[in-house]
């Protein structure tokens, strides 16, 4: 399990710093919004409060992402879990429609397992599916918000993502960082992008898997 401390290695100094002297205050700042949300969770969607997933960081190091958890679990006559959609609660849509549910993240931050900016960590399962070129997003932290989010969210596909999370890892510099969380804020406030026309969230992203596939 990646556990990178309060100053990650690999991580300039100076983005550390960024992201601390943000982080800190916004911690303290959020705590009592944190705390009505986590209440609200627990009323509608019951324990537990938080989402809790393996998820690939920094080098494809696996770690646990947090959220507030937007979903049931409710499952069909055979146990098995219904689709997103149908799980997917009015609280829900709205946390992550104004991004309220990834304020968890906010402590990974702290911790040095995320940035504020950075490519989004995806599932670990990813990692054999990605190009070389697409595998560069694992040379930086994942991030709360990214270049990729402020261009389009879950309203681009998973091949515009990647190419704008390799831009980023490319061109990155804390005035690249300010301008995206300027801009995350103002996208949060306009609710663009939320999901992929025709699906809850996103698709599942099969890069190699649909190749071959293809290819069969």
């Amino acid at each position: 399990m990646y556990n990178p401390g309060v100053f990650p290695p690999g991580v300039p100094l100076s983005k550390r710093l960024f992201d601390l002297v943000l982080a800190v205050p916004a911690v303290i700042l959020l705590s009592p919004l944190m705390g009505l949300i986590a209440l609200l969770v627990l009323f509608f969607h019951g324990r537990p409060i938080l989402f809790r997933q393996q998820r690939a960081g920094y080098r494809g190091q696996p770690f646990w992402i947090y959220k507030f958890r937007t979903m049931t679990d409710a499952r069909d006559a055979q146990g098995h879990l219904l689709p997103d959609a149908e799980r997917l609660t009015p609280l829900g849509r709205f946390l992550r429609a104004t991004s309220l549910d990834e304020l968890p993240e906010l402590f990974l931050v702290l911790s040095g397992k995320m940035s504020l900016v950075g490519p989004r960590p995806l599932y670990l399962h990813y990692l054999e599916r990605y190009s070389p070129e697409q595998a560069r997003r694992h040379e930086v932290l994942p991030g709360i918000t990214g270049w990729a989010q402020v261009h389009g969210r879950n309203a681009l596909t998973w091949e515009e993502k990647f190419k704008l999370d390799v831009w980023y890892v490319d061109h990155r510099s804390l005035w690249l960082d300010l301008k995206i969380l300027l801009l995350t804020l103002w996208k949060v406030l306009k609710r663009e992008g939320i999901s992929q026309p025709g699906h809850a969230t996103a698709e599942e992203f099969m890069g190699n898997l649909r190749t071959e596939k293809e290819h069969s």
